[in-house]
């Protein structure tokens, strides 16, 4: 029997998804109130379940578009609910991204849900389909640098405005490094289509390991410099400056400690 995305299940947003939205809204609120009495707190649970709302809607976007463009096994196997747990390897897709913010400061790409590629036709689909998800990333740091880029910063507190700079972070180098067209990121795929038969086949063994060569390279120091030079560039240009982005990461990690430097006000 041919799975379909006809019931109505298929699409109902999971409550572990709502669960996490009420988190972020509950912890948002408690950053931009000063109600919570430890700040940092706030922040860096307001932060981490902003961070997994990004990745859900990431691979929705994989999964919806993919849906529109023909594979209608997408609903049957949960994609469309929104649910992290439903996930081809949550493991990948949600566990590891937020152990990466959280030691790293850096928005590790998810990940992939699995699309029967078979059922589509077309380049550009599969093409399409690649890169809705690093475009959400896209727009997700759009929503999140709006206040910067639109001089609306009038009102909004500080501990807010650093919480909002760190999460414009973590999703400008999370669309970065899923546009990289590397074998097992999202711009490989985004390229792999229009790529000749042999040339996939000679790429293909490699595309596991895709994501530890990027980070291998990271390591390099001047590789590491380059690339946050380019996102340290990319968010100025969007209104944010590097003192929100270092108090933002400092604040989220409250277990070392208040940072002098960032309790004067700029």
């Amino acid at each position: 029997m041919t799975a379909t995305t006809t019931r109505p299940s298929d699409r109902r947003i999971s409550p572990v998804f709502v669960g996490i939205l009420a988190v972020t809204a509950v912890t948002g609120w408690a950053t931009w109130s000063g109600f919570a009495e430890q700040p940092g707190v706030a922040v860096f649970l307001f932060v981490t379940a902003a961070w997994i709302v990004s990745l859900c809607l990431h691979e929705y976007a994989h999964a919806r578009t993919a849906l529109h463009s023909g594979d209608i096994t997408v609903g049957a196997k949960g994609y469309l609910t929104l649910n992290p747990l439903k996930y081809t390897h949550a493991l990948l897709s949600i566990v590891l991204p937020v152990l990466f913010v959280i030691m790293g400061g850096i928005g590790l790409p998810g990940g992939a849900v699995f699309i029967e590629r078979s059922r589509i036709r077309g380049r550009w689909r599969h093409s399409l389909i690649s890169a809705a998800g690093p475009l959400t990333n896209v727009l997700f740091a759009a929503v999140c640098t709006a206040p910067f880029w639109l001089d609306a910063l009038d009102g909004v507190p500080r501990d807010f405005r650093f919480a909002l700079a760190f999460l414009a972070l973590l999703q400008v180098t999370a669309a970065i490094l899923n546009f990289l067209p590397v074998p097992g990121l999202d711009g490989y795929g985004v390229v792999e289509p229009w790529l000749s038969y042999s040339i996939k086949r000679q790429v293909e063994p490699f595309a596991p390991f895709g994501l530890l060569f990027v980070f291998a390279l990271l390591w390099v120091p001047s590789i590491n410099s380059a690339f946050f030079d380019v996102i340290d560039a990319l968010l100025r240009h969007l209104g944010v400056d590097d003192f929100s982005q270092y108090c933002g990461q400092q604040l989220y990690r409250f277990w070392q400690g208040p940072d002098d430097f960032c309790s004067v006000s700029q």
